[in-house]
């Protein structure tokens, strides 16, 4: 760690806020908060506002800044960001950190300055951006600073972002909007059409990592949930199996493999050939989703892993170019 100036990676996730330094995880909290409508005073932000999803009065909203991996919501994005550092670094910034924000692949040059002014509205020295799929690869330790073939898929919450990297650049890729919240849509909206239940998306969210799946397992799990009868609207409590969330999921899971097989088509041969040998790396928190390497294993015909630490290898690849900046200086953007 530098003597007077905090060097940290940030992966600004539209469900997830994680910060990192080094190797070591500083921070990791949702990216969600909660503000006074009429005020726009944000009350509460992280794990705390979204405790507070489906539970506040009219003049409180519950409200994510980002959507689809871009900022929606600017002053609220950059609340977020300057009080997530604060909690990291002291709220008394004597030595301005120098900081690096990771961003989707394919955004445009107007979302990506919004980010880049977003981190300078953090009082930090220096604020230096990259793509995430390139940030995970390097926080995984794959290869890329050779000239062979590696690929990465991150099954974020807001995007899906696929990517063939070599000498540490991405040669090609895809971004999807079918992700984390869209599947918890998915199981939603199959809740609501077989039973008659309506379900919010924390309700859906727990039902997808407790015992969804995206293939078929040999032992069934189920769960109770409770939801609002959507002709009586009283509570109602329905038992879902693994079986209703691997049906509720498919065609999500076709868009996702969808995705991954055009960044393929789009490969030279002789790097398709490395990804062959090598596999696909999977990170990102929707990558946690049981039996979803086996599913693009068997739909891309090659075989996919999930990396360590995927909800957190973005980061930490971040914090490690922001250390090595001379080294990484090709692949770091400005705003």
């Amino acid at each position: 760690m530098p003597l007077f100036s905090r060097e940290i990676g940030i992966d600004l996730g539209t469900l997830n806020l994680v910060i990192a330094e080094g190797r070591q995880l500083l921070l990791q909290e949702p990216t969600i908060a909660a503000i006074i409508v009429e005020e726009m005073k944000m009350v509460e932000w992280g794990q705390a506002a979204k405790d507070m999803v489906g539970r506040v009065p009219e003049s409180i909203e519950v409200v994510r800044p980002l959507r689809n991996g871009v900022i929606a919501e600017y002053e609220i994005t950059e609340n977020l960001l300057r009080f997530s550092i604060q909690k990291v670094c002291g709220s008394m910034l004597v030595f301005r950190p120098r900081i690096l924000i990771t961003i989707p692949c394919g955004i445009t040059s107007v979302e990506r300055r919004a980010v880049h002014e977003v981190g300078l509205g953090t009082n930090s020295r220096d604020v230096m951006l990259m793509e995430q799929p390139l940030a995970a690869a390097i926080g995984v330790d794959l290869p890329i600073s050779t000239p062979s073939g590696n690929m990465i898929i991150s099954l974020g919450g807001g995007l899906t972002q696929a990517a063939v990297l070599a000498m540490n650049g991405i040669v090609t890729s895809e971004t999807s909007q079918t992700a984390g919240l869209k599947l918890d849509e998915a199981i939603q909206q199959y809740v609501r059409k077989k039973f008659g239940v309506i379900i919010g998306q924390p309700t859906a969210e727990q039902i997808k990592i407790r015992i969804g799946s995206a293939v078929q397992v040999d032992q069934i799990q189920t769960m109770e949930v409770q939801g609002q009868d959507q002709v009586s609207g009283l509570p109602k409590p329905v038992v879902i199996t693994t079986d209703d969330v691997i049906d509720a999921l498919q065609d999500c899971l076709s868009e996702i493999s969808g995705t991954a097989r055009k960044v393929l088509e789009k490969t030279p041969p002789e790097l398709i050939s490395d990804i062959i040998d090598r596999g696909v790396a999977l990170c990102g928190g929707t990558s946690l989703l049981r039996g979803i390497d086996k599913y693009l294993t068997k739909t891309l015909g090659i075989p996919a892993y999930m990396v360590d630490e995927p909800t957190i290898c973005t980061a930490l690849g971040a914090a490690k170019v922001v250390s090595m900046r001379e080294v990484y200086k090709r692949s770091i953007l400005l705003g």
